[in-house]
């Protein structure tokens, strides 16, 4: 709450982006990929931040390709360990970030007041920095965390058992 309230440190530090990736590697990419897109439409309605145009409408598809890419690439993860769990989220933030971009390349087209190379640039990567690091370090430490306590297998050579399949008649 306190860090979505200024504008300048929620930029920064991109709080949503963590919750998010954890729901899309827990509860599988149509779970992340659900919160992910109304979590920001819903903080705007109650709490005026972010803004809801353009801000919280790009960051709706933005968190819903975080949480759909890194839920659907761990739940078809041949083994669910910390390297695993860093590739998926490697290209989490890699596609959340080009579809953020064309989100708001959408939104607010090209020209003088329209979104622009550097922009995107900045927004994606250069101002973002301190949350990415905070993410590659916060949630693996989570996972594991979630391991020892048996909730979320995870490990080297730990795989969530496959779904039993229906038997049709």
């Amino acid at each position: 709450f306190v860090t979505g309230q200024i504008p300048q440190i929620g930029r920064m530090l991109l709080p949503m982006h963590i919750p998010v990736i954890l729901c899309g590697l827990i509860c599988g990419g149509k779970g992340g990929a659900a919160v992910g897109f109304i979590m920001p439409l819903m903080r705007s309605a109650i709490f005026i931040m972010p803004t809801m145009y353009p801000d919280a409408v790009a960051m709706a598809f933005e968190l819903a390709a975080y949480g759909f890419i890194a839920g659907f690439m761990y739940e078809n993860a041949r083994w669910h360990c910390v390297k695993s769990l860093y590739r998926c989220m490697a290209a989490a933030m890699i596609g959340g970030r080009i579809v953020w971009g064309a989100a708001m390349f959408s939104l607010l087209g090209i020209g003088e007041n329209g979104f622009t190379l550097g922009m995107f640039f900045a927004g994606a990567f250069i101002n973002a920095l301190p949350g990415i690091i905070l993410q590659l370090v916060f949630i693996p430490a989570m996972m594991l965390a979630l391991d020892k306590t048996h909730l979320v297998p995870f490990g080297k050579n730990k795989k969530i058992p496959e779904k039993p399949k229906r038997e049709t008649i």
